[in-house]
Formats: structure tokens, sequence, C-alpha cells
């Protein structure tokens, strides 16, 4: 039993303070994985296909559990699901507003700009949390199913149209300046998952809990580069 004397000590308010962080960042992953549900239903509808229409309907239920699953860490570690989820409701308004597609491949390369930015930005700061929820979320993380089916529709359309292209490029660059834009306002708006990055990699807190801390200046680099990558799979300039 934990005696009042103990939760006094500076490690447990430490350990008290890291728990928070990690419910924030599961909240924040619920929440992706939440639009990802509502954004692959949407593409289900706008769908070209039949065959696409049905394997869109099952990413959609796929995200559905993947987000049950971070929900229910949060419970595990004492948090409370719907507030964790909520904190983060009007997150990508501003982005979903400006970045509105005209046509298919604008929609399915939206998308795959889109996760693949956020995905990489949870992935960084998941290295700071304990073991089970890592695991956890790197696994949720790296689904891969969505990403390969924007890859291989748009690998196939890029190479019958030179001009598609060169517009898909265009866009991408748009794309991935409002994406890091989406990550400097959740950073801005919860300091706790600056915190989570800052300490990736056994690295100490950049700041006390109760102090707004820096952003990592590493961060957005790292986040550039692996778009790039990302891009590079697809044949487009960044």
């Amino acid at each position: 039993m934990t005696s009042a004397a103990t939760e006094g000590r500076p490690e447990a308010a430490a350990d008290r303070a890291d728990h928070a962080d990690t419910v924030e960042l599961l909240g924040l992953v619920a929440h992706l994985q939440h639009v990802a549900f509502g954004r692959l239903a949407d593409d289900a509808r706008e769908a070209p296909t039949t065959a696409q229409q049905l394997e869109l309907s099952r990413l959609a239920a796929a995200a559905v559990d993947r987000r049950d699953r971070v929900l229910a860490r949060v419970g595990e570690l004492g948090g409370d699901p719907e507030l964790s989820l909520g904190a983060y409701t009007r997150l990508l308004e501003d982005f979903d507003h400006r970045t509105q597609p005209s046509t298919w491949w604008e929609r399915l390369l939206r998308s795959y700009v889109a996760e693949g930015v956020s995905d990489d930005f949870c992935r960084i700061a998941a290295g700071a949390v304990d073991e089970v929820t890592r695991e956890l979320l790197l696994e949720v993380l790296d689904d891969a199913a969505h990403a390969e089916l924007a890859v291989a529709e748009l690998e196939t359309a890029g190479a019958q149209d030179e001009v598609l292209v060169s517009r898909l490029a265009l866009w991408g660059r748009r794309l991935v300046g409002e994406a890091l834009g989406v990550v400097q306002q959740a950073m801005a708006a919860h300091p706790s998952l600056v915190r989570l990055v800052g300490r990736r990699d056994g690295a100490p807190a950049a700041a006390p809990a109760d102090e707004a801390p820096a952003a990592d200046p590493k961060l957005f680099g790292e986040l550039t580069a692996e778009h790039t990558r990302r891009m590079s799979r697809l044949g487009l300039t960044a």
C-alpha cells in the first residue's frame, strides 16, 4: 500500500506527471483513429469502384477497433476515455477546411500525407511512455493497410498521367505544410506532447510538468524527412 509520505515524494509526483502525459498521447492517437474512421467511411462512399468501396469500408471498421483498443488502455491507466478523446475534438478542423480535395486522387493523397505525418509524430512521442503502452501504440500506428491501398492506387494512376503526377506533387507540398501546422497546434495546446518528445530515447524532460516546454528543434526535420520518403514511394517530388 502506498503511504501518504510516499505519495508526496518527488519521484511519486514525477510518476503522476508521466502518467498524465501518457494518457494525453493515448487520447491523441485515439482521436486520430476516430477521424480516420470518418474519412475512410467518406472515402468508401466516394470510391469509383465497388472493390474500393468494400476495402475502404473494411479499413474504416479496423480504425474503430484500433481506437477502442487505445481508449481501453486509457481506462487501464485510470484515465477517462471520453475526456481523453474529446481533448482533441477540434484539432483537425482547420486542416480539413483548408485542404478540401477536388478529385479522388487528391482525396487519397490527403489521407496518405495527413496520416503519415501524424503517425510519425505519435511514434516519436511514444518513445517516452511505458513499455506496455508503447507496444500498443506502435502496433496501432504500424497498421499500413490504408497507406498501401493509397500507394497502389496513386502509383497506377500516375503511371498513366504525367499531368496528374505534377498536380499531385504540388498538392502534396501544400498538404505537408498544413499537416506540420497541425502538429504545431497540438503541441502548443498540449505541453505534455512536447515533454514526451523531449524525453524520447531516455532523455530527461525538458521542463517540469507545470511548465510549458519548448519544442524539440529536430522534430520537424525528422517529420519532413519521413514525408519525403513517403512521397518518393509514389514517384512524387516532396
